[in-house]
């Protein structure tokens, strides 16, 4: 099957990678060539801007934009509204507020075009792993994507089977989700990532304690020298905690124990903000996502293991490299 794809950072370049080994044809456009060109030694064809995009592939043609939210995004997505023709299908992959996705939906509809809004999840893993996928939009545009998605998505080997789900649709449990409507799809990845925040500081706050439980502010007789790494490591089998995060902490304190390579200063990509706006709107209490967002605001003035915890967490899931402090 035939996809665009605008924008070749982290995300969109290995998205396009695990698409072209399922045996997808790939139209790639990027502003810096470089990564273009990289990916036509791989099969891919590279094209110099989004009006040779669209020439280059057959009608209904599907693109996929993976951009940063905001500017870049919507200035894609509209010059893209004027070249595309009726039957075409734009996507918004980035981490969009869904708002937007619901006035985009709207705006694309009036020319007669579908758009899909898909939260990305996987990371820089995602190549190797496959992306989870939360699409938002018309269910005949999301079916007719269906092989694009299929090939993106981790797969049922990627967890054991949940019991009771007989009879239900089957997409899920390859790691895809038409989750509704225009905006759903990335209401969905706002919801997950204000999710991650919560799981990532209880971790975080939990290895700090333990950083710690030698103390002097403590009486000698209770401090205590923990090895992080090990605890991590035996955590990672058989524990209720064990996860992917868990995993990432793991190699990282194995790598650098005192995680001294790490500045502490942990960034927040708006999709926290979101989670806690919507939260607001709904009367919705969500005390430990909103903990968490105002822990990352905190970790840039303040010095602590849980800053520098979460720090390896994002750049071992995403390739986060954060600012050192000032």
């Amino acid at each position: 099957m035939q996809l665009g794809m605008v924008g070749l950072g982290r995300m969109g370049g290995n998205i396009v990678r695990r698409l072209l080994k399922a045996g997808h044809d790939c139209v790639v456009w990027d502003r810096d060539p470089a990564p273009g060109q990289a990916l036509a030694q791989e099969g891919a064809r590279a094209v110099d801007g989004l009006r040779a995009m669209v020439a280059a592939l057959d009608a209904p043609r599907a693109i996929w934009v993976m951009l940063p939210a905001g500017a870049a995004t919507e200035e894609a997505l509209a010059e893209l509204a004027a070249l595309l023709t009726p039957g075409d299908v734009a996507i918004d992959g980035g981490n969009s507020f869904w708002k937007d996705g619901v006035r985009r939906g709207a705006m694309l509809r009036a020319k007669g075009l579908h758009f899909l809004d898909i939260g990305t999840s996987g990371g820089v893993w995602g190549l190797a792993r496959g992306y989870s996928l939360m699409v938002g939009g018309e269910a005949a545009a999301v079916e007719r994507l269906d092989p694009i998605f299929r090939a993106l998505a981790p797969g049922k080997g990627a967890a054991v089977p949940t019991p009771g789900r007989d009879g239900l649709d089957p997409r899920p449990e390859e790691g895809y989700v038409h989750c509704g409507p225009n905006g759903a799809g990335h209401y969905v990845k706002m919801v997950h990532n204000g999710i991650e925040y919560g799981m990532m500081q209880a971790m975080a706050e939990g290895l700090d304690l333990m950083a710690h439980a030698d103390s002097e502010a403590l009486p000698p007789e209770h401090r205590l020298t923990l090895n992080l790494p090990d605890i991590t490591e035996g955590w990672r089998r058989g524990s209720v905690v064990a996860s992917w995060l868990l995993d990432l902490t793991a190699q990282a304190l194995a790598a650098d124990p005192k995680l001294e390579d790490y500045s502490g200063h942990v960034s927040d990509s708006g999709e926290g903000r979101w989670t806690v706006q919507a939260a607001v709107e709904t009367a919705v209490p969500a005390t430990v996502l909103s903990a968490a967002l105002w822990a990352r605001f905190a970790s840039r003035d303040e010095d602590r293991f849980s800053g520098k915890a979460l720090s390896a967490m994002r750049k071992g899931f995403g390739g986060h490299l954060e600012p050192k402090k000032g």
